[in-house]
């Protein structure tokens, strides 16, 4: 597979999927009082930009993305849901946006050092940016536990 499509894929399905993840948080805690939702919506944002310069990419690269696979989508929602049904502390949300995000921040790195000095430079600074964010959000997250 071309490493820039590999990384551009990766890079629009991390932000895609850090959408709805925080949609749902959002829409799960929509009549709760947590002071983490502004930091989720802040969150919201950025994984839209995210979203919305990989979407950029992909039509300049004339790339047809492989949208989330429903089956991960749907394991997330139900977890999401049950997890936050059981404890919609601010502590849990952070727990569990952290243990996504890390995984993420796990994969970025591989992928970066895999195709190190192969991709092209712009796609190489939106994961870089990704992953910045990501270890950034963390840091902000692990405030509320």
């Amino acid at each position: 597979m071309n490493e820039n499509l590999e990384l551009l894929e990766y890079i629009y399905e991390c932000a895609e999927m850090g959408m709805k993840s925080c949609e749902k948080l959002l829409k799960l805690l929509k009549e709760k009082d947590n002071k983490i939702k502004k930091l989720l919506e802040s969150n919201l944002k950025e994984y839209e930009n995210f979203y919305k310069e990989s979407e950029k990419l992909i039509k300049k690269n004339k790339i047809n993305p492989k949208p989330i696979g429903i089956f991960a989508s749907l394991i997330a929602n139900i977890t999401m849901q049950i997890e936050v049904s059981k404890d919609n502390s601010d502590s849990k949300i952070a727990d569990l946006l952290i243990r996504g995000m890390t995984m993420g921040v796990l994969d970025i790195h591989k992928r970066l050092d895999h195709f190190e000095g192969e991709v092209d430079k712009n796609i190489h600074k939106l994961a870089s940016s990704l992953l910045k964010f990501q270890e950034e959000s963390i840091q902000a997250f692990k405030a509320y536990l």
